[in-house]
């Protein structure tokens, strides 16, 4: 897969001159709903014997139209995980536009002329809500008209869930944001994850004997809720089972900072400055303060138990070796 980082106004030579067929969206998460587009995407492409593009964004739109705080902004999907899904999901060429204002003042007719005939697609693949300005005037119902029959144009429908729940990115920060796991999850497609690095902490779960990796992620990162949780994470390659804080270690004192710490089961390594990968698979409860030692010991036994309860109750979560691909976990 080739990625292309765009500035708008760019130069005709920086895209390639094949016809493509081109997916739109933001794509935040590349959840189920993301991947209908972009498989119909792919079929398209392979029955015109073409290569399969996909547009996205360098920043949530937004941060431009809203005029919110990009620093305040945080991901599904950041873009180096995004160019990840993407490549699993076999496009060839990934256009990430970097939202301007003007790119994004850009009028309708300007963005089809530019960035879809532009980008020499023969056909555009979009969910039935895309929009490429003001939604009263630049909706999919509207884009025949700016089209000029130069391209086709496909539509997808919204997808569900099984119980008939909508998809959609803002329902998975949602269920993040409760803890709810497995309602991210399932909408997902994929079991939620993000890459970090192990750094230096207080050292103080090794003198409570469960020892944790403390781990420093990009600021823009959504975290699920405050908890504990049941993991799994990839060090040096290989996936371990375990379980993860997120919280402000508020047992030992107040006002600190949030940090995520993991302890990971049958693993007794130093690995402070390796990067890691966590899984998100189950929220086992709050982040608690106790009185005194002995009770957060006692606590943190009964965590590790569960979490090998859910483990062993969840087997095709398990990963014995690393899997070729993110969206396999949930097949």
């Amino acid at each position: 897969m080739e990625v292309l980082y765009i500035h708008h106004p760019y130069k005709k030579e920086e895209i390639p001159k094949e016809s493509v067929v081109l997916a739109l969206g933001y794509f935040d998460g590349v959840h189920i709903g993301h991947q209908a587009v972009i498989k119909k995407a792919k079929q398209e492409a392979i029955k015109r014997d073409s290569k399969l593009a996909v547009m996205s964004f360098n920043q949530h739109p937004s941060i431009v139209y809203k005029k919110l705080d990009a620093e305040s902004m945080k991901y599904l999907s950041v873009p180096e995980r995004k160019i990840a899904l993407m490549e699993q999901l076999g496009v060839d060429y990934f256009y990430i536009i970097d939202f301007t204002y003007d790119f994004g003042t850009l009028r309708p007719q300007e963005f089809v002329d530019q960035y879809i005939v532009g980008l020499n697609a023969d056909a555009i693949v979009a969910g039935f809500d895309y929009t490429y300005g003001p939604k009263n005037i630049a909706d999919m119902a509207h884009l025949p008209s700016y089209a000029k029959k130069r391209f086709d144009i496909i539509e997808v429908s919204a997808q569900v869930t099984d119980n008939k729940e909508k998809i959609s990115s803002t329902s998975i920060r949602e269920a993040l944001d409760s803890g709810n796991l497995e309602r991210a999850n399932q909408m997902l497609g994929y079991i939620y994850q993000f890459d970090g690095r192990v750094m230096h902490g207080d050292a103080r779960g090794r003198e409570l004997g469960f020892p944790t990796a403390n781990i420093k992620i990009g600021k823009y990162i959504r975290l699920p809720k405050v908890g504990v949780y049941a993991v799994s994470i990839r060090v040096q390659g290989k996936w371990y089972q375990g379980m993860a804080s997120i919280g402000y270690n508020i047992t030992f004192e107040k006002d600190r900072q949030k940090t995520i710490e993991v302890n990971i089961f049958d693993f007794d390594k130093m690995i402070y400055g390796e990067k890691v990968t966590v899984r998100w698979h189950h929220y086992l409860r709050d982040e608690v303060k106790f009185t005194g030692i002995e009770g957060l010991i006692d606590q943190l036994k009964q965590d590790q138990i569960d979490t090998e309860k859910y483990f062993s109750q969840h087997p095709d979560q398990i990963v014995d070796a690393d899997v070729n691909s993110d969206l396999e976990m949930m097949e």
